[in-house]
């Protein structure tokens, strides 16, 4: 059966579940001008995966 997760315990994981996406578009533009073609993942600060890494929270 399943229980209730603790509020704070769930702002948590919506925070680690939004840190695998890679930066916006734009953001490319916006830091490194508007000839240079760098992937948006280059300047993503915190790249999560659910096998690579853990939450130890």
């Amino acid at each position: 059966m399943a229980r209730n997760k603790h509020p704070s315990l769930k702002q948590k994981l919506h925070k680690f579940g939004t840190q695998h996406k890679w930066a916006p578009f734009w953001t490319v533009v916006k830091i490194y001008g508007k000839g240079k073609r760098v992937h948006p993942s280059q300047h993503t600060a915190v790249k999560r995966h659910w096998r690579r890494n853990n939450l130890k929270i």
